[in-house]
């Protein structure tokens, strides 16, 4: 029997082969990291370079979903689109009931209860993306969420998804400090990423969430930021280099 055929059935070895699949198209999406910081938070994302006639601001890869929560994705375009339209419905709804603004788990939770439900129904596929939800906790300090296709949905202090993603996240283990400050927390996202990312900020999506709001940073600002890492990298090599030939 093919059980992967059937969104509904179980290997004998325990797995639901679609939604194995699902991570797969995930491993195959282009890379997103993010880090939280003592009072902020920072989303990076490699995008596809904007073919040559192409409006590249229809071209995102970090979503808003509500006033302070931010969205990053890896894997299928058109099913990020479908399942952020959803979740920008169910913060509004939040809003008109309860007069307040959804906070980041409650985001993280719907949008991996969604993710769940499509994993044991007949006749729908699993969402072939991972996110990483940024916006403000319940007590008012930044938090950074990870969903995947499976519905499984935690809080993390830095992450990666995406192709690459383990590289990434080893570096992003060696260099993670506790409450770092916002400059730290965006350099240490530039970095991790330009660790699998061409050199050049084109290609690359950056947001930074405070107490006061999110921000996109401008490309002219991720271009500096690289090319100050890019400086001190080659700095670092030069210098190592030197004192091995001493």
């Amino acid at each position: 029997m093919a059980y992967d055929r059937a969104i509904t059935v179980f290997s004998p070895d325990g797995h639901l082969l679609q939604v194995e699949y699902a991570l797969e198209a995930v491993r195959k999406g282009f890379c997103a990291v993010g880090v939280r910081g003592g009072s902020s938070v920072c989303l990076a994302v490699e995008r596809k370079a904007a073919a040559k006639l192409q409006d590249p601001r229809t071209v995102k890869k970090i979503l808003a979903l509500d006033e302070n929560i931010c969205l990053a994705f890896a894997g299928l375009n058109a099913d990020a689109r479908v399942l952020v339209n959803r979740t920008r419905v169910e913060c509004q709804s939040y809003r008109l009931n309860l007069e307040d603004a959804p906070t980041v788990e409650y985001v993280a939770r719907y949008i991996a209860r969604t993710q769940q439900k499509y994993t044991h129904q007949g006749g729908a596929r699993p969402f072939g993306i991972s996110t990483l939800v940024m916006g403000m906790t319940s007590d008012n300090k930044p938090g950074l969420f990870h969903t995947d296709p499976s519905g499984v949905y935690a809080a993390w202090k830095a992450n990666a998804i995406g192709r690459n993603s383990k590289t990434v996240q080893e570096y992003l283990e060696k260099n993670y400090k506790e409450n770092m400050s916002e400059e730290d927390t965006t350099r240490l996202t530039l970095k991790a990423i330009l660790e699998v990312v061409e050199a050049g900020s084109k290609n690359l999506e950056v947001a930074v969430l405070r107490p006061t709001g999110v921000e996109m940073l401008k490309e002219e600002d991720v271009e500096k930021l690289v090319k100050e890492i890019e400086d001190a990298k080659k700095a670092a090599e030069e210098a190592a280099a030197a004192e091995k030939a001493h």
